[in-house]
C-alpha cells in the first residue's frame, strides 16, 4: 500500500497536466485567502467580538463557515458562497415542481446540466445583493459598522456582493480547471485556515481539570471520521447481466457487472442544505428584532430565542438534514432513468422484469439504504450539539459540522485524484 502512495505521488509530481491542476487550486485557494483577510471600512472590532460572543454567536459561526472565515472579520467576502448555495437550492427546488428544469437536469446529459448551473449562476447576482444588503443592515443596529449615507451604504453592499460572486466565479475555476468541487474546496479553506487560531486559543485556555472531556471529544471526533469514511464509501451492489447479442460472427454481451448505489449518495450536500436554510430564519428573525413595530420586534426576539435553544436547534437540524438526504437522493439518482438505460443496453437484473418493475426495484433499495445513511447523517450532524448540551462547551458545535464538510470534502479530492492518476497509469 505504502509503494501505491509513493507511485501515485510520482506521478503527480511528474504528470504536467495533474501537477498544474493541483498547482491552479492552491493558487486559487491562496487568492481567495488574501481576499478574505480584506475588511470592509470602518468595522468595530470590538462590538464585532462582543456580537459573535452573544446569543447570535452559534448563527454567525455557521455563517463563518459558509463565507470561508470572511464573516469573523467582516470581510469583503463575507457572505461568501451562501447566495450560490441559496440560489443552488432554489433551482433544485424549483426542479421538483417544474418539469422542464427537471428534465434538463436528468434527461440532457452534461449540456442540460450546465444550462441549470448557469441559471443557478444568474439567481446568484440578486441574492447576493439581497443578503448583502441585510447583514449591513444587521450590523449598523448592533453597531458593528458605523451609520452610513445612501452612497457610502449602496457602495459596501456593491463591494460584498462583488465579493460572494467573485468567489462563485473562483470556485467554478476551481471546478473546470482543478481537482475536485470548488465551491466545497472554498468551504473546505476557510475551516482549515481557522485552525491554527483554535488551536492557539485552546492553548491559552487550557484547563487541566477538563482533561477527561477534551480526551472524550478527540475519542469522539476520531469516530465521528472513521464513520463518515466508513458511510461514505460504503454501497450496496446491485447485480446486472447483459444479454448475448450476436452481431455477424460475434458474440457480444453475456456478461455479468454490477450497479453501485451508495448509502450516502447525497454525499455533504445535506449538511450544507440544511444549515443555509437555518440561516435565513435567524437571519431575518435577528433583522427585524431591532423592529421599531412592538408586535413584530416582540415575535422575531421570540424566535430568535426559540432557535437559540439547543434541543429545539439540533431536531430541526437532524430533521432538515434528514429530509435533504432524501431530496438530494432522490434529485441525484432517478430509477426511472436508470431502468430505461439498462433496457436500451440490453441489461437486467437477474429475477426482475426491464422496465417498471427495474425502476420499482432500485426505488425501493434506494429508499431501503438512504433510510440508513440520512439517519447517520443527521445523528452525527447534531452529535455536537448533544455534547455541548451535555458539557457545557459551545466551541464542539461549530467544529462538528466543520469536521463533516472537511472529510466528506478530502475524501473527494483524494478519490478524485486517484482517479486521474489512475487514468495516467494506463
Amino acid at each position: 500500500m505504502f509503494d501505491t502512495f509513493i507511485r501515485k505521488l510520482k506521478l503527480i509530481v511528474t504528470d504536467e497536466t495533474l501537477r498544474n491542476r493541483i498547482l491552479f487550486v492552491l493558487g486559487a485557494l491562496v487568492v481567495f485567502r488574501l481576499l478574505a483577510a480584506i475588511p470592509i471600512p470602518g468595522v468595530d472590532a470590538g462590538a464585532l467580538e462582543r456580537f459573535f460572543s452573544g446569543s447570535a454567536g452559534q448563527f454567525l459561526g455557521l455563517l463563518n463557515v459558509f463565507s470561508g472565515g470572511g464573516f469573523s472579520n467582516l470581510s469583503i467576502m463575507m457572505i461568501g458562497v451562501s447566495p450560490f448555495i441559496t440560489a443552488s437550492i432554489v433551482m433544485q427546488l424549483m426542479s421538483v415542481l417544474s418539469p422542464s428544469l427537471k428534465a434538463m437536469y436528468q434527461e440532457e446529459g452534461d449540456s442540460g446540466r450546465m444550462r441549470f448551473t448557469q441559471y443557478s449562476r444568474y439567481l446568484t447576482v440578486p441574492l447576493a445583493f439581497i443578503q448583502a444588503f441585510g447583514f449591513l443592515v444587521l450590523l449598523r443596529q448592533n453597531g458593528i459598522v458605523p451609520q452610513m449615507d445612501f452612497i457610502h451604504t449602496l457602495t459596501n453592499v456593491v463591494v460584498i456582493a462583488a465579493g460572494a460572486i467573485l468567489l462563485m466565479w473562483i470556485g467554478e475555476l476551481i471546478t473546470e480547471f482543478g481537482v475536485g468541487n470548488g465551491i466545497s474546496l472554498l468551504i473546505f479553506a476557510g475551516i482549515v485556515a481557522g485552525i491554527p487560531n483554535a488551536i492557539s486559543q485552546f492553548i491559552f485556555t487550557f484547563d487541566i481539570s477538563q482533561l477527561p472531556a477534551y480526551l472524550g471529544f478527540a475519542a469522539v471526533a476520531l469516530v465521528i471520521v472513521a464513520g463518515v469514511v466508513y458511510v461514505t464509501e460504503a454501497e450496496r451492489p446491485i447485480p446486472v447481466t447483459y444479454a448475448k447479442r450476436i452481431r455477424g460472427m460475434k458474440v457480444m454481451g453475456g456478461v455479468s457487472t454490477y450497479l453501485p448505489i451508495r448509502v450516502n449518495q447525497a454525499g455533504v450536500m445535506p449538511i450544507i442544505f440544511a444549515l443555509s436554510i437555518l440561516l435565513f430564519p435567524q437571519m431575518i428573525a435577528s433583522f427585524l428584532a431591532q423592529s421599531s413595530i412592538a408586535i413584530v420586534a416582540a415575535v422575531a426576539s421570540w424566535i430568535v430565542a426559540v432557535l437559540a435553544n439547543q434541543w429545539i436547534y439540533g431536531a430541526l437540524y437532524f430533521v432538515m438534514v434528514f429530509l435533504f438526504t432524501y431530496f438530494y437522493t432522490a434529485i441525484t439518482f432517478e430509477p426511472t432513468q436508470i431502468a430505461k438505460n439498462l433496457q436500451k443496453n440490453g441489461a437486467f437484473i437477474p429475477g426482475v422484469r426491464p422496465g417498471v418493475m427495474t425502476s420499482e426495484y432500485l426505488g425501493n433499495i434506494i429508499t431501503r439504504i438512504t433510510l440508513v445513511g440520512a439517519l447517520f447523517l443527521g445523528f452525527l450532524a447534531i452529535l455536537p450539539i448533544i455534547l455541548q448540551g451535555v458539557t457545557g462547551i459551545t466551541a464542539v458545535t461549530i467544529g462538528g459540522t466543520a469536521l463533516l464538510i472537511v472529510v466528506s470534502v478530502v475524501l473527494d479530492v483524494v478519490k478524485k485524484v486517484d482517479a486521474q492518476t489512475s487514468i495516467r497509469e494506463y
